[in-house]
């Protein structure tokens, strides 16, 4: 066996030494040890789990050591996914150290990253490396440059300071804008290392200030804010660059840009909310109004003018409302709440309202700001009331904040459609949410006191609810809303104590004692038997119920001490050896408040007027009022409380500072250069001969091409930024010694253009008569006016649209116009474009009024035979059974120089719109002169819906015409305020509705009304006991009362102390049901049925008092 191995063996060998000849032969070598690999695959089958993360990083040591660069390279990227994994990799600093100076340009790329991260950490180590990062400094490639400094200004050591203020003032300097951008950044690194350097990085600071690359405006912004955010002088000539590049720089540097830019308008403009001053920006119009002025009064106020500087920040910021970054759309918003006129605020709430799409962490900042926002405006979010919603897949402090929001838009006319979501809230499974739904519910009693009753009468149902929590909730809110009117609740105190057993919330129990002890002489049957009751179980309750009850047991002490002498003596002992120290130390004081003795003295006869004080009502205010003093979308805002290195919204100036500081020394441009901007052309002095409005005319068709000139002009070359720059400064100059408002050289057109304009202008006049005369109503008032409502929407529409930066930034012009252009401009009104502010799913309900110019007279007296209701159901609509004209005035004579308008209901169907109330306008001239064109102009709200009266051309004096006239009043009695003009003037009027004239009569049978009326209960259920007048006992004069004050149908009744009455809200078609039971002679229930809740309780007020006065 030994002899076969041997020979084996030896033939092996043999083998062996002819493989190593050919292999040498081949100039080819042995691998005489396994790869590093190999020897990791080896090491892990031997080595435990615990010394794996270490053996893997000797194999990294290894690899950075060995010669080979992809080892190298390979090994750096394994460290930097170390990094980015969380892992520690500190233990391989020298190793990674020794190759910042490698040539190959990744892996120093690499090596520096990893140098970031751990160069504070291990300082002296990277010391060592100073000269290679200084060397780096000089690299021809900008990322290394960059980088060296990032790593250099990283390493935390004081005694470098002076050598990286040096790379600093170099890189500052630097060709690229990518190095300059870290220069930036590497500020407020040496500023946190060494605040002394303070002076030399300002200087640094404004010189970066200067530059005009978009990559470096946001860095050198935040380097401004942290280390001289006071000195407002650097900004001054820097001010309307920025403003220009603020589109083009990165979204993080928008960000800081836009909240630098707020705190210095602030401090550099007046406020544009000024109290008592007309908002016009047009200097031309005061120019060419100029020869009136003499004939207006001297005490006019002078009306606002904005700042050119003010409106560009605006105009500039108002396209980033369209970001996909969300921070940066809130900042736009915060900076318009802070910033921009009242008017052109709203211009923010869509953008607003389309985060809510976004994740629920946006979701909660931007409803944060959104409550903070309604309370002092709710018009701007009114309309999207919808999407504040709750979904049943909301987190619970989204819940909360929706809810917030919706109450603070509560108002009359929308109260009904909010209380019918918080019946659906209160039911639901979150505990916290339904409670909160609750208190909502007395805040809004609270603050409309029309649903106050409403409100109380559906708390005191939850009180039976099966949820513990909703009860408490219910007792405690109750509790605070029978404050304001005790005297009429006193049954509700009744069934609150029948429920005192099955309650054992420790706050819903105190709130109950409570209440018994405030208004125990309204109850003084009830309090002493609920005080027996407690003292039963005195020793068992909670501390909070405790103090109550000996509050309880000291009033009713001294307001029926017979039957509770002795319990109060019980309880005060009871309450003499509590464990509670507070509990013990209120039982002494009391006692020695209410039992006389001689250590008492004087304090016993108080003892009434300190215990039994009128109590003021608590006032329910939203929890969001008091953020008021932080500015929106800070961190601060967001907690409630002043953040560290939060900075103050200073307030606006009284006088606005000197603005020629924003003037920039305009350098002379290279001449060759000048027509290759194209935007170098001045403007003649000819330009402005015509008005806006013609200019105007055209605008539709310029806007694309000026549009496209500015954008290519912001994204141009250096040589471009800078004769742009001067073109717009020059433009600017000029607006504000002609016109005060800043004009680009795109309006300057050629002189073909403008004959056009002349020419389409006498096309018009021309056409003028044409289209009066075909336009005519079948009562012959003249010619429609369909331009008063077209141009109204137009004007609303270039308001909340932004189509056009001219017409969306300025307001519009107060002058008046000739009927032409008006046709003109609607007719030529350019397509909107579409934008991410303009979803249809975030739009409000749109008006669907008719263009009354589409109605012609013959459809309209055809429509006068038609039913207006097709309704199948038992609920019809009938025609009015009472009709009294009652006559108000809506313009006086001497009001209106001559001219003079009274109004009345007819309570006749509306042909117009089902929506809308028919009001019928009495013209009377009382001048001695004839009064023409007499027409609607604008009105408010600018959403009101109204049909005009076709204009009145002409009226002789003393002739009087009788006009029709429709309004949509949404089921609100809010008036409806326009402008009735003549040809010289126009004075403002209202049209207030009573509540009555906005319904319309319905008939059905009594069991239909019985069942309608049992389907309108609670909250919907309005009802008072009233005492009539005997003139007004009989069933006829009731339903005479009735139908005078409001606008129903009666309904037959089998009994013949009962009337009934039905009908619906114009507006939206709820059914509004009226019964009136006599009790007595001269006593009876009114009871009002309806979803309009607020309406209801208006109603009964209105019945109540008609039914009172003889």
């Amino acid at each position: 066996m030994d002899v076969g191995f041997s020979s084996l063996r030896s033939e092996a060998v043999g083998a062996m030494r002819t493989v190593l000849v050919s292999a040498e032969n081949l100039q080819l070598t042995l691998k005489p040890e396994l790869s590093l690999e190999e020897q990791a695959l080896t090491r892990s089958c031997t080595t435990s789990p615990k010394d794996t993360h270490t053996h893997g990083n000797e194999d990294l040591k290894v690899m950075l050591e060995s010669n080979k660069e992809s080892l190298k390279l390979d090994a750096m990227k394994r460290v930097v996914g170390l990094i980015a994994k969380g892992k520690n990799a500190s233990e391989l600093f020298p190793a990674v150290v020794k190759n910042v100076a490698n040539k190959n340009i990744e892996l120093k790329k690499l090596v520096y990253v990893y140098l970031v991260r751990y160069a504070e950490e291990q300082q002296d180590l990277a010391l060592l490396s100073i000269s290679t990062f200084q060397r780096a400094l000089k690299d021809p490639n900008q990322f290394i440059r960059a980088s060296a400094l990032r790593v250099l200004s990283s390493i935390r050591v004081p005694i470098i300071v002076p050598i990286m203020m040096l790379a600093i003032k170099e890189a500052a300097a630097d060709l690229s804008p990518y190095v300059r951008k870290t220069s930036a950044h590497a500020i407020q690194k040496l500023y946190s290392l060494d605040p002394d350097q303070k002076e030399q990085l300002i200087e640094v600071i404004e010189k970066l200030l200067k530059d005009k690359s978009t990559l470096v405006a946001g860095s050198v912004v935040m380097a401004f804010e942290e280390v001289c955010p006071d000195r407002i002088d650097l900004i001054h000539k820097n001010y309307r660059k920025l403003c220009n590049l603020l589109v083009d720089v990165e979204e993080w540097g928008q960000v800081v840009i836009i909240s630098m830019l707020t705190r210095y308008a602030r401090t550099q403009f007046t406020s544009p909310w000024k109290e008592g001053v007309v908002f016009d920006e047009n200097d031309e119009k005061t120019f060419y109004d100029s020869e009136c002025e003499e004939k207006r009064d001297q005490k006019e106020t002078k009306p606002y003018i904005m700042d050119p500087d003010h409106r560009l920040l605006l105009r500039n910021t108002k396209p980033l409302l369209q970001s996909r970054n969300t921070a940066v759309v809130m900042c736009v918003a915060q900076l318009y709440w802070h910033l921009a006129p009242t008017h052109e605020v709203g211009i923010v709430t869509k953008s607003l309202v389309r985060l809510l799409r976004s994740h629920r962490e946006v979701q909660y900042i931007v409803l944060q700001n959104i409550a903070t926002m309604s309370i002092q405006r709710k018009g701007m979010f009114e309309p999207f009331m919808k999407s504040f919603y709750v979904r049943s897949t909301d987190a619970t402090h989204i819940k909360t904040l929706k809810l917030e929001i919706l109450t603070n838009l509560a108002n009359e006319a929308n109260i009904s459609t909010i209380l019918r979501e918080f019946q659906t809230y209160v039911k639901s499974q979150d505990k916290a949410f339904a409670a909160a739904t609750i208190q909502a519910i007395g805040r809004c009693a609270t603050n409309i006191s029309e649903v106050t009753d409403t409100c109380l009468n559906g708390l005191v149902l939850l009180l039976s609810n099966r949820d513990e929590t909703v009860v408490a909730e219910s007792v405690v809110v109750i509790k605070k809303l029978l404050q304001t009117e005790p005297t009429q609740h006193s049954d509700i105190i009744k069934h609150m104590a029948k429920l005192f057993d099955n309650i054992t919330v420790p706050m819903a129990r105190a709130s109950i004692l409570w209440l018994m002890g405030e208004y125990c002489e309204r109850v003084p049957k009830i309090a002493p038997d609920v005080l027996r009751k407690m003292a039963k179980s005195f020793t068992a309750e909670e501390d909070i119920v405790k103090l109550q009850t000996v509050n309880l047991a000291a009033k009713l002490y001294l307001t029926n001490s017979k039957q509770t002498k002795l319990l109060t003596q019980y309880i005060l002992n009871l309450g003499k050896y509590d464990q509670n120290y507070d509990i013990r130390d209120r039982t002494r004081f009391i006692r020695q408040l209410i039992v006389p003795s001689e250590k008492s003295g004087a304090l016993y006869k108080y003892a009434r007027r300190i215990l039994l004080a009128s109590k003021p009502a608590p006032v329910l205010e939203s929890a969001f009022k008091d953020r008021e003093r932080f500015q929106l979308g800070t961190l601060s805002h967001s907690i409630n409380m002043k953040a560290s290195g939060y900075q103050e919204l200073s307030d606006w100036p009284s006088v606005a500072p000197d603005q020629s500081v924003r003037n920039v020394e305009v350098i002379e441009p290279v001449n060759e250069w000048a027509p290759i901007v194209g935007k170098v052309k001045n403007p003649k002095s000819a330009d402005k001969f015509y008005s806006d409005d013609e200019e105007k005319e055209d605008e539709g068709s310029d806007s694309s091409s000026s549009s496209g000139s500015s954008s290519s002009e912001e994204s141009g070359s250096d040589s471009d930024e800078d004769s742009s720059e001067e073109s717009e400064k020059t433009s600017t100059d000029s607006g504000k010694s002609s016109s005060g408002s800043e004009r680009s050289s795109s309006e300057s057109e050629p002189e073909q253009k403008k004959k056009k304009k002349m020419k389409k202008k006498k096309a018009v006049q021309k056409m003028k008569p044409a289209a009066d005369d075909s336009d005519s109503d079948e009562n012959g008032n003249g010619p429609v006016t369909n331009a008063s409502s077209s141009s109204a929407e137009s004007s609303s529409d270039s308001e909340s649209d932004s189509g056009d930066d001219s017409d969306s930034d300025s307001p519009a012009p107060q002058k008046k116009k000739s009927d032409a252009n008006t046709k003109v401009k609607v007719a030529a009104k350019s397509k909107k474009e579409v934008s991410l502010l303009d979803l249809d799913d975030f739009s409000p309900a749109p008006s669907n009024a008719p263009n009354s110019s589409l109605i012609s007279p013959s459809l309209l007296s055809d429509l006068e035979g038609l039913s207006l209701s097709n309704v199948t159901s038992t609920v019809q609509v009938t025609a009015p059974s009472f009709g009294p004209v009652k006559t108000s005035v809506l313009l006086h004579h001497m009001t209106g120089k001559g001219l003079s308008a009274k109004y009345h209901f007819p309570r006749q169907p509306c042909l117009y719109e089902p929506s809308m109330v028919t009001v019928q306008v009495v013209l009377t001239n009382s001048s001695d002169h004839v009064l023409e064109q007499i027409h609607i102009g604008e009105r408010s709200p600018a959403g009101l819906n109204i049909h005009c009266f076709n204009t009145v051309e002409r009226m002789e004096p003393e002739a009087s015409v009788t006009v029709s006239m429709g309004i949509d009043f949404n089921d609100s009695t809010q008036a409806a305020n326009f402008q009735l003009c003549t040809k010289e003037d126009h004075f403002s009027v209202s049209i207030q509705p009573a509540v009555g004239e906005l319904l319309m009569p319905s008939s059905m049978t009594e069991e239909d009304f019985s069942r309608e009326q049992g389907m309108l209960q609670g909250m919907n259920e309005t009802s008072a006991t009233i005492t009539m007048a005997t003139a007004n006992a009989s069933s006829q004069a009731i339903s005479k009362q009735v139908l005078s004050m409001a606008n129903v149908g009666e309904i037959s009744s089998g009994q013949n102390n009962l009337n009934r009455f039905a009908g619906r809200t114009v507006s939206s078609g709820a059914l509004v049901l009226v019964s009136l039971e006599r009790t007595d002679s001269s006593g009876a229930l009114l009871t009002i049925n309806s979803e309009k809740s607020v309406m209801a309780s208006m109603l009964l007020r209105d019945l109540k008092q008609a039914l009172a006065q003889a």
